[in-house]
């Protein structure tokens, strides 16, 4: 299976080190061999590996899927952001905003929030060469959830909510403890409606990843409107 990888400009594709690294040292590509390369954007060409890459097609612009699919989910501990982010990338999520709600435990300063929102880049980053997209998500955040209401087309996962539509294609989703009573009233103020992912309390990474998961089938037509 081809490598793919990002790239600055595809007019003249350069690696970056790291990326190069990856490509000779983990996946052992010979020269001469394709790679793909993309700008994160929906534009993509083929290139042959060696000391530069040379290129050998034209440069192919992928369509945005439509509606862009977001994920809003609450701080979580551990490495749970990153699997989600991971996830979330590789099922097709365009956006991925980390939320500060009642109830998480991770709470980060600025400067955290910084070094978080780099990493989780990253990790989206990677995971997209992984799975060869051809545009990159965007990863922001940590929010406030009054801000998370205002995504558009916010929806909130809580138990006992209505199917997922794409009417509402943004899904937040809460912490391991749940949302609050404050929050879940905020949301139904602002005229948020609730959706569930399935009949089980799931961890709160599994319904970030769930609810992607969701969205993405009924986006492809892979999962009938009203099946879910």
């Amino acid at each position: 299976m081809t490598a793919h990888v990002f790239v600055d400009d595809l007019d003249a594709p350069r690696l970056h080190d790291d990326d190069r690294h990856h490509l000779a040292r983990v996946l052992r590509l010979k020269l001469g061999e394709l790679v793909t390369v993309s700008d994160g954007c929906g534009r993509w060409r083929s290139c042959r590996f060696g000391p530069e890459l040379e290129v050998d097609g034209d440069i192919v612009d992928d369509p945005a899927p439509s509606p862009p699919i977001g994920i809003a989910f609450a701080l979580s501990k551990a490495d749970k952001p990153e699997l989600a982010v991971q996830k979330l990338t590789e099922v097709g999520a365009d956006t991925i905003v980390l939320v500060r709600a009642e109830r998480s435990v991770v709470r980060w300063d600025d400067e955290r929030a910084a070094r978080g929102r780099a990493r989780l880049r990253r990790v989206a980053r990677e995971a997209a060469m992984q799975c060869r997209r051809s545009r990159l998500p965007t990863v922001d955040g940590p929010i406030s959830f009054d801000e998370a209401l205002r995504l558009p087309g916010a929806s909130l996962a809580d138990r006992g909510g209505r199917t997922p539509t794409l009417a509402r294609p943004t899904v937040l989703v809460g912490p391991e403890g749940g949302w609050s009573e404050q929050e879940r009233a905020a949301a139904s103020d602002a005229g948020v409606p609730a959706v569930g992912l399935g009949p089980h309390v799931l961890r709160a990474e599994t319904a970030a990843v769930a609810a992607g998961v969701l969205l993405a089938g009924l986006r492809s037509g892979l999962v009938a409107a009203g099946s879910v």
